[in-house]
């Protein structure tokens, strides 16, 4: 994917101007009122480690955010510190960008959802991309607002797959390829985020898409400017998908192992996203860091749950295989978690080192090429200009990727969220 491009507003660089050192304002001096940053508004975080999203890392950085912006951020010795700002020493901490979870089914009510994007926030997730449900008018409504302490919402708006009498009424249902183009067109002019289609057969259910199909659907959506993401299960499936002009794949792989004609058509085809969403790995795992969001009695629940099931691991295994094959051969790898629970981003994020990607790759995947993929340029990296949408951590996740879960704070569009409140209300005590 290519880089990020950042889009800075004259203010908000003649702000940051100052902050780094350019020489620049000596030949093109604006207004001193723009010169200055109000130190009422501006915040200096100093001393941490800063993961900025693309795999570099900062040691010692400082960054600058003034309201919601980060207007500067380098190493300490390189930035200038404004003065009168409020302070935060992070000495001994690691920052990253907040998550991005680009496929979440949330739930439909209004307060349900706000609570689904709260939870999400807690547990440091940014922005989301809801891959199908989100057909009410309130979903578009939920999207142009800013919640405080909730994640940012986005949405598909209604899927589109072949009928599934019994089973869903909320995506388009098509069998031709006239219906399969109206359904796209329905979708244009709510400026839907992505189009999401189905191609399963739901373990012989139901008749899947046919190529026809959904080559009109990507055909229709290129047309009308949109991109085409696609819940998937079998390996041929994902090479028609690919011959057909497919962006993004809502999923892995799952039915058996790569071949070397897969691997060649993502050759061909560099601008492709995968987004693995890994299943459960079947492994007994400790949940006690989920204490802050689930209350002492569902969670001891959970955890008598949480055991070692081969089949489970079997299944894991050929998705684990078939995504460090192709991150392995270059695929651009994203980043989803296909539910809604908020601390499920932390999980899948350990599931996918597991497959043998390092922390730093998968970090970079659930920040920056998440952003692209939902072609968002104000997030996902911690640059200039850019949204002050970050996690502080206590120690640092490139050394184990289970670190992101140990949260001392998270910001959103510069804002600390409020995680003892929402704890409290969710569990009836502080987060320990």
């Amino acid at each position: 994917m290519h880089r990020l491009k950042m889009r800075v507003s004259p203010a908000v660089l003649a702000a940051a101007l100052p902050l780094i050192g350019l020489p620049l304002l000596a030949a093109c001096a604006a207004p001193e009122t723009e010169q200055a940053l109000d130190a009422t508004s501006v915040t200096v975080f100093e001393g941490a480690r800063l993961l900025v999203g693309d795999g570099s890392v900062i040691e010692n950085a400082t960054f600058v955010v003034d309201d919601d912006r980060l207007v500067a951020v380098g190493r300490s010795d390189d930035v200038e510190v404004p003065p009168g700002a409020e302070r935060v020493d992070l000495t001994g901490r690691t920052v990253m960008p907040a998550i991005i979870d680009t496929h979440v089914h949330l739930r439909e009510t209004r307060d349900e959802l706000v609570e689904d994007l709260q939870r999400k926030a807690y547990y440091g997730v940014g922005v989301v991309l809801s891959l199908g449900r989100g057909s009410s008018d309130m979903a578009f409504q939920v999207r142009d607002e800013v919640i405080p302490n909730a994640a940012r919402y986005r949405t598909v708006g209604r899927g589109i797959t072949a009928p599934e009498p019994g089973r869903t009424e909320i995506p388009f249902w098509i069998s031709t390829e006239a219906e399969a183009r109206t359904a796209v067109q329905a979708l244009a002019p709510r400026n839907v985020d992505m189009v999401k289609i189905w191609v399963d057969d739901r373990n012989g259910q139901f008749e899947k898409l046919t190529p026809e199909l959904y080559g009109a659907v990507i055909d229709e959506a290129h047309q009308q400017g949109l991109r085409v993401t696609a819940h998937v299960y079998t390996l041929e499936d994902a090479k028609g998908l690919l011959r057909a002009g497919l962006d993004a794949f809502a999923h892995g792989i799952r039915d058996m192992d790569v071949d070397d004609e897969v691997v060649e058509l993502f050759a061909e085809r560099p601008n492709v996203v995968l987004v693995p969403n890994l299943p459960n790995p079947g492994v007994a795992a400790d949940l006690s860091w989920l204490s802050g969001t689930i209350p002492p009695d569902e969670l001891q629940q959970m955890q008598e749950r949480s055991v070692d099931r081969p089949a489970a691991q079997e299944a894991f295994g050929i998705q684990a295989r078939n995504l460090a094959r192709l991150s392995a051969e270059g695929v651009t790898i994203a980043f989803g978690t296909d539910g809604g629970a908020g601390w499920s981003p932390h999980a899948e994020m350990e599931d996918m080192v597991r497959t043998g990607m390092t922390p730093a790759d998968v970090i970079v995947s659930a920040t920056r090429n998440s952003a692209n993929l939902l072609a968002l340029d104000d997030v996902g990296t911690l640059e200039a200009g850019k949204s002050a949408d970050f996690i502080v951590l206590e120690a640092n996740p490139l050394d184990d990727i289970t670190n992101t879960r140990r949260i001392v704070d998270v910001y959103l569009r510069g804002t600390a969220v409020d995680r003892a409140a929402l704890s409290a209300g969710w569990v009836g005590s502080p987060t320990p």
